[in-house]
């Protein structure tokens, strides 16, 4: 099923873990070993960096606890952002969808406490994929009796993943940020964009590929994830270029914002030219599930009629997923 995208919603927290912040940790990394590998000069925390600097986030409960924004706060601020641009008000607003790699709480789902912060009232639910959340949150609209699904559905995803990681461990330091993304979708109301093409497949044989254990510091098995993200997106690329490239039409990649030179590689494999190629984790890391949704929100003025957005993500489980934004008006 088709349905329509009416506004996309982003947030960055202010504070900057730079590469030179990196080195200064003394963990073994610095610029050029960090570009040569991921592509990556930049990222935003909820962290504090003093905090970061004195403890290397060693005690995740601690890093927990010493946040300066929530989850729903986080949250909060990109729905406000879509809720706006879609022209609409949160009263609006008949259902809330949420997912993520990492969420504040257990119970309830985080869906309520960023309904809460916003003070909508309405159904509520989380989608959980890690880092495909987003894509198999509208995956899983997509598969919904357009009759039975209201009007306007908030999609808002928070993703604080520094909290979980080990800053005495450059592989994992040197790739993560965070961020929160929201859409407004509708399955009745039209709108200059649609979304279709939506897929969702997973191979669960790779479900220790990619772990955040409770309480505990994100780990993964880096090149067995690498081989199977530049595999798959070029994979799930080609599909949607098949199915959807046309003449007249303007064909855009987004891609899951994990290493920029992986991405690079998939471009040549697929033909699409760096002016088609967009993404953000030069400046923003790996923000998980938030990350293409986030490029997509802060280039949302640019897009125009004639413009297609071909969207793939891979991530934990192992799941790969994809879906193309068509805008028509």
């Amino acid at each position: 099923m088709a349905f329509y995208v009416h506004g996309f919603g982003h947030f960055h927290p202010e504070n900057e873990i730079t590469n030179k912040f990196l080195e200064e940790l003394d963990i073994g990394t610095n610029d050029e070993w960090i570009m040569e590998r991921v592509g990556i000069r930049s990222r935003r925390t909820i962290l504090p960096l003093d905090y970061i600097k004195a403890t290397k986030n060693v005690d995740v409960r601690e890093g927990f606890k010493a946040v300066l924004y929530t989850a729903a706060e986080m949250g909060r601020r990109a729905a406000e952002m879509a809720i706006a641009r879609a022209g609409i008000s949160k009263d609006d607003v008949k259902m809330v969808v949420s997912g993520s790699s990492v969420g504040d709480t257990l119970v309830p789902a985080e869906a309520c406490n960023m309904a809460a912060a916003l003070e909508i009232e309405a159904p509520c639910f989380d989608v959980r994929s890690a880092c495909t959340s987003v894509h198999a949150g509208l995956f899983l609209l997509s598969q919904m009796d357009p009759a039975k699904v209201p009007e306007y559905v908030l999609f808002v995803s928070t993703e604080n993943t520094t909290p979980v990681i080990d800053y005495q461990d450059r592989s994992s330091a040197v790739l993560w940020g965070d961020a929160s993304v929201a859409i407004i979708l509708s399955t009745k109301i039209p709108s200059r964009v649609k979304m279709v093409g939506n897929t969702l497949n997973s191979s669960p044989a790779g479900h220790e590929k990619v772990v955040v254990p409770r309480a505990g510091h994100f780990v993964q098995e880096g090149r067995a994830v690498q081989k199977f993200a530049i595999s798959k997106t070029i994979l799930l690329l080609k599909r949607l270029q098949e199915e959807y490239q046309e003449e007249g039409r303007t064909f855009n990649f987004v891609g899951h914002q994990a290493n920029l030179l992986m991405l690079e590689q998939v471009c040549k494999q697929c033909a699409i030219s760096p002016e088609r190629h967009f993404s953000n984790m030069e400046w923003y890391g790996n923000t998980a599930t938030a990350g293409s949704p986030s490029v997509i929100s802060m280039n949302w003025d640019r897009w125009k009629k004639g413009d297609d957005i071909g969207v793939v993500g891979v991530g934990a489980g192992l799941t790969w997923s994809s879906y193309l934004l068509r805008f028509e008006q």
